[in-house]
This record gives C-alpha cells, structure tokens and sequence, in this order.
C-alpha cells in the first residue's frame, strides 16, 4: 500500500489517528486478486482465467465499499465492468499506445506537469482506491515521482519561480491516498508562495471509501490561504448509494467547490438515459458536471471506446432535457494542445 508516511514533523493526535483508522482499513482489506474478485461475485467460470491473464499487466484493486455496490452474477453491471479485467485488455487497438496525453512531454520536474497555461498538476502517489480498467495512467512511472517532502522541492521551486502559475491540482494515482497529515505538509510548501490562489484535487476516494472524508480531511482542507476545488470522478449513478452522497454532502457543507468528470465507456454509461440519471444525482448533491471525456487511448483500454459522434448525439439529448448547468463539456484531450478540445 503506498500511502505515505506521516512526517516527523507533523503533529499526531489520537483523534486524527482514529479519522484515519476505517479508511486506512478498507484500503488494506480491498481486494487485489482477480479469481477473489470473481468468485465473490459469482461470476461464470470463464471470467476468471481472462481476468487472471489482465491482472499481470494492470493488477487488480476493487475496495469493499465499491464492491458491494456491485450486482453479483452479472457480468455486464456496469460498476463491474470498471474493474473487472477482462482478456481484451491484450488488444493493442489502432493507434493506441503507452502514453496518449503527452505526460513525458509535459515533465517539469520530478513529479510535476504543465500542460496548460496558469496551472500545474502534481503527480502526489501513484496509490489509488481502485484500478479503473480504462486508466489513462496504467503506463505511468510512478516509481520516477517523488515520495518525501525534500523529494519534492524541485517541484515546488519550480512552482516558486513562475509567476503566472495560479493553481496546483493534485493528481496521481490519487492524492487523497496519502495520510493527511502528509498532504497537510505539502500544501503548506505549496501556499506559502503567494502567486498560487487555488489547489485543486483530483480523487475517487470518496466515491470508493466513503469514510475517507473526514474530520482530519477536512480540517486542513478548509483552513488554508489556498481556495479548494475537488473534483470527484463518477460515471455512473450506481455508484452513488447512501454512504457516498454522505461523504459528497460533508465536502459541499464545509463550502468546498465540488465538480465532477467521468469518461465516456462502453457498456458502462454509452446513453443519455444513464448520464441524465447521473446528472441529476450529482446537482442534486451540489455537484456541478464537469466534464465528460471522451476516452483517452491507453494500451489495454480499447475494448472501452465509444465512437464520437454517439458522445455528441448524448450531449445534445442531455442539452434538451436538463438545464444548462446540469450538462458537462464533452471533451477530449490533445497532446501539446493549449487546451481540452471541446466536442460537444
């Protein structure tokens, strides 16, 4: 489990010790062996031996939480299919490749990227809650990313240094992998330099782990200099039950900015039906739709592609039938390009 160590500079309580403990649990208990996965879900013989043979490549990682969300006996729920390896994935599909969004090309430092004007991405781990089939980063070299606070300063002079940068966003793997108190250090770094006006994160945690949204969480989140913007990742309105509109309702009553992303994936969320569903579950947890991607062409994932113009024609039914704000951007991404290439 690579979550990182707690600085020894950093204060411990008992009470943040405890805000960490059921999270940090359910991460350890997850389930990382594919004929586990397809036995607790009671799936057909023959998923197993496909789903070993994927998992060499890209290894498996379902949290309880997410699977028990799950429809057992069903091959084709559409939660399963985010997570179950399946033969396919050996396909090397045209013009697919290792690298689709120009991470190599985008490296400033160990660990930090820019791709766009204004604002940097911090690669933070390379630990997720889960292993989305359809990764974009399932090539990355997390093992090249920096793992401790003096790691880390290449990056943050580098941050230091360029004035027009206004926003950090916390990526990876997923940044709230990482022990608060270890992340609470890093933003201290990144807010001390008074160009940076926001932090963005990108996670799943509190769509997988619920309980990772906490008091511990919240506190270093809602005190900084620093606005914070998280953007959750949900494709799906399954994957939203009690639990995770809770985790959704605690981050939105502490004031933080929410917004979601999902991908456009085949046989998981491919029709208006489902992503008007999900749109309306999301505002009505004060989760505005951010962005609906089309898929990035990560080696192992094409088997996942939706043709563009099926995504187009999605949006267009969800512009008639929601309003305005309820319907994400359609979007792709461009290596070297200044920005999203909007679709739709």
């Amino acid at each position: 489990m690579d979550i990182l160590a707690t600085s020894s500079r950093s204060v411990v309580t008992d009470s943040t010790l405890d805000s960490n403990r059921d999270w940090c649990q359910s991460v350890r208990r997850a389930i990382r062996d594919p004929g586990e996965l397809c036995r607790r879900l009671r799936l057909p013989q023959l998923y197993q031996r496909g789903a070993k043979q994927a998992a060499q490549q890209f290894g498996v990682f379902v949290p309880e939480p997410y699977l028990g969300r799950i429809q057992p006996g069903n091959p084709d729920d559409p939660l399963l299919r985010q997570v179950l390896p399946l033969s396919e994935e050996a396909e090397a599909g045209k013009d697919f490749s290792f690298d689709p969004v120009g991470d190599a090309a985008a490296l400033r430092a160990p660990g930090l990227l820019q791709k766009y004007g204004s604002r940097v991405l911090l690669v933070a781990t390379g630990a997720c809650a889960v292993h989305c089939r359809y990764c974009f980063r399932r090539h990355f070299p997390y093992d090249q990313i920096p793992h401790g606070m003096d790691d880390w300063q290449p990056a943050i002079q580098q941050i230091q240094e360029d004035a027009t940068l206004e926003e950090v966003i916390l990526s990876g793997g997923d940044p709230l992998m990482l022990t608060d108190e270890r992340l609470a250090e890093l933003v201290r770094s990144i807010e001390s330099i008074e160009h940076v006006k926001r932090l963005r994160i990108h996670t799943r945690l509190p769509i997988m782990i619920p309980s990772r949204v906490n008091d511990s969480l919240l506190a270093w989140l809602t005190k900084m200099r620093l606005t914070p913007v998280v953007v959750v990742h949900i494709n799906h309105p399954a994957e939203i039950d009690s639990l995770v509109e809770a985790s959704l309702t605690r981050l939105a009553e502490a004031g933080i900015v929410l917004l979601n992303q999902s991908v456009l994936l085949r046989g998981v969320n491919d029709s208006a039906e489902v992503l008007i569903a999900l749109a309306k579950q999301l505002v009505e947890l004060r989760v505005m739709p951010y962005y609906l991607h089309q898929l990035d062409r990560t080696l192992g994932t094409s088997h996942f592609e939706v043709p563009v113009d099926i995504g187009i024609s999605i949006i267009q039914q969800m512009r008639s039938r929601l309003p305005g704000y309820a319907v994400p951007r359609f979007v792709e991404e461009i290596p070297g390009a200044a920005s999203k290439h909007v679709l739709a």
